[in-house]
């Protein structure tokens, strides 16, 4: 069984999952590229899976939470959220590792995120992100974009259950 962890939040997986953190000092190159939080390597699929902790302990407090969420309401952090799919995506490719579909999944750990900005954040998403074929390409660079909180995650990945460790306020 793998666990992996950002911060608080840990994902189990199961065990036909090859998982791995992919933001993190191996990574070499963060100087010059974004990375997402974690890489799942399926037997038909892989997951780019990006996490950001709204409600942690060690969030930078309430002022930076509420700067956040305006932020992700008025679509300023979707640069960032495409930039780390596209890098990560890159450097996949670069190791010659993209050899099936790939699902982008964002989570926003934030208990006041509700289904219809998770839904709005995932529409915006998929339409600056090359989701699916375009201008002829034989191929996709990913088959979905989809967002997330805990709750939603959970419920539609119940074999990657998500869970908080750490303390909370």
């Amino acid at each position: 069984m793998t666990i992996l962890q950002e911060g608080d939040l840990q994902m189990t997986l199961p065990s036909d999952a090859v998982g791995r953190k992919f933001d993190g000092p191996d990574h070499r190159l963060s100087h010059c590229m974004k990375a997402v939080d974690w890489i799942v390597e399926l037997p038909d699929c892989t997951y780019f899976i990006e996490v950001k902790d709204l409600d942690s302990d060690n969030a930078h407090g309430h002022t930076a939470r509420e700067k956040f969420l305006e932020e992700l309401e008025q679509e300023k952090r979707d640069s960032n959220f495409v930039g780390k799919f596209r890098d990560s995506f890159l450097y996949e490719w670069a190791h010659k590792r993209v050899d099936q579909p790939i699902s982008y999944l964002v989570v926003i750990a934030c208990s006041v995120l509700d289904s219809a900005l998770l839904q709005h954040r995932r529409e915006a998403l998929q339409r600056k992100l090359p989701i699916i074929e375009k201008a002829g390409w034989l191929r996709p660079l990913a088959r979905d974009c989809l967002v997330f909180n805990i709750k939603t995650w959970n419920a539609n990945f119940p074999e990657f259950p998500l869970a908080r460790v750490g303390s909370r306020k």
